[in-house]
């Protein structure tokens, strides 16, 4: 790895506001999070999230 691209990942990997090169880095792992959060509520309550938030 170079200067570059260790520095492209620095960039990356910052948390910046709005539109920029690390955004989709962001949402995709606060999209992984979110995903294990709902699996594991509903695998310990065996219900669905719905339920659990009283949607249905």
């Amino acid at each position: 790895m170079n200067f570059i691209d260790s520095k492209f990942s620095i960039v990356r990997n910052q948390w910046i506001w709005g539109f920029s090169v690390g955004a989709e880095s962001w949402n995709g792992r606060l999209a992984m999070l979110s995903f294990t959060i709902i699996f594991l509520c509903e695998l310990i309550f065996s219900v669905s999230t719905l339920k659990i938030l009283g949607l249905i």
